[in-house]
């Protein structure tokens, strides 16, 4: 098991910032990567971005030269640096971490909304 502690969201105005944070525990040695995903009202859930143990990271179109993922692994941390906020980003974002064996853990997730 890996469980996953969020923070960070909240409300923020159109081009504002946000950093969010996810704190890993439990099983860490069997993680491969960490990343974030959101869900809007009304959407599928969908990637946001992501980073490997190794560094490959990958983020989704809509937000590429805005947003920056990082890890810190001494403290098993993954940050989502939200940069340029618009009405559209607003979503729960969820953390994510792919394990061994397939196995895929969930954080509870974290609103953040971005007003117009």
């Amino acid at each position: 098991q890996v469980p996953l502690v969020e923070s960070g969201g909240g409300l923020v105005q159109h081009g504002g910032s946000l950093r969010l944070s996810c704190v890993a525990s439990g099983s860490i040695s069997s993680i491969n990567s960490m990343g974030w995903y959101r869900q809007a009202p009304g959407k599928q859930r969908e990637l946001v971005a992501s980073m490997t143990n190794g560094g490959r990271i990958n983020y989704v179109d809509s937000v590429k030269g805005r947003f920056t993922i990082s890890r810190d692994n001494a403290k098993n941390t993954v940050y989502l640096q939200m940069n340029s906020l618009k009405p559209d980003d607003t979503a729960v974002y969820y953390c994510n971490t792919e394990a061994n064996w397939g196995y895929s853990y969930w954080g509870q997730g974290t609103q953040v909304t971005v007003s117009s």
